[in-house]
């Protein structure tokens, strides 16, 4: 159902994973753990599967934040659940605040400040990524909580590989050619993780309090839903962070298998 970064295994309080497509009750092509709201699956299946993935977790649905993100900048700091517009990250210093981000190729990214107790979270697609949206989260941190970087842990999730995500020279034109690879038919590949790892290296965190996902959305299709290998046909995950008052155990680890 879902995969924890080990980034974060110290930090007991804090709830940090992505789920995978596994554990939900949504029909095909949504099969089966749909989380996005702007898909066609039937939006009682989506509120259902939510509510599944908080059962397991020991959180309330409402506790979750949410946006109709739209490949922006804009940060949203949160103090309560709740769902917003135009919005592609958010950060809190809320216990019992969870900052969602809802991907299907795109990559989570997700940061924490153990010591000031703060949560961030950026949606980053190629857009994103271009405007340096992971940087721009962690300096709201700074300004909102008095992050260091130096002390951050992140995690980037999984996403389109850059073995996978083939582009268009207007949008290679916005990128490093260190995160580019021409193809034979004048087009690139275009490596979103190694640009957003960058990004939060020039942003101060040490490259051994981050930790990037082995996966890829194309690759491991079967375990984690693809925008673009399903035709835009398909569902969307969930990344999660924030910290639980409950101080609970965690649930067992539930990791997707490496597809081949």
């Amino acid at each position: 159902m879902f995969k924890k970064p080990q980034i974060f295994a110290p930090y007991g309080s804090l709830v940090a994973l992505q789920t995978t497509r596994h554990g939900g009750i949504s029909p095909e092509p949504f099969a089966s753990l749909n989380l996005g709201t702007n898909t066609c699956d039937d939006p009682a299946n989506i509120l259902r599967n939510r509510e599944i993935l908080c059962g397991h977790l020991g959180l309330e649905p409402s506790s979750l934040v949410t946006a109709n993100q739209i490949h922006g900048t804009k940060v949203f700091h949160a103090d309560a659940g709740g769902h917003r517009s135009g919005y592609d990250a958010f950060v809190t210093g809320e216990r019992d605040v969870f900052l969602c981000i809802l991907t299907a190729d795109c990559y989570p990214v997700l940061l924490f400040d153990p010591e000031h107790e703060a949560s961030g979270a950026a949606h980053a697609g190629w857009k994103g990524t271009a405007a340096n949206v992971a940087a721009i989260t962690i300096e709201t941190m700074q300004e909102k909580f008095g992050t260091s970087p130096s002390r951050c842990r992140a995690y980037i999730g999984t996403g389109i590989s850059g073995s996978a995500y083939e582009v268009g020279r207007e949008v290679a034109a916005r990128f490093n050619n260190k995160y580019l690879s021409p193809t034979r038919d004048g087009r690139f590949l275009l490596d979103l993780a190694a640009a957003n790892l960058d990004q939060l290296l020039e942003a101060g965190i040490p490259r051994n309090a981050i930790e990037v996902s082995p996966f890829c959305t194309v690759r491991n299709n079967k375990d984690f839903f693809s925008h673009r290998k399903e035709g835009g046909k398909t569902g969307r995950m969930i990344s999660l962070i924030g910290i639980s008052s409950a101080n609970r155990a965690q649930p067992p680890l539930l990791s997707a298998q490496r597809s081949n």
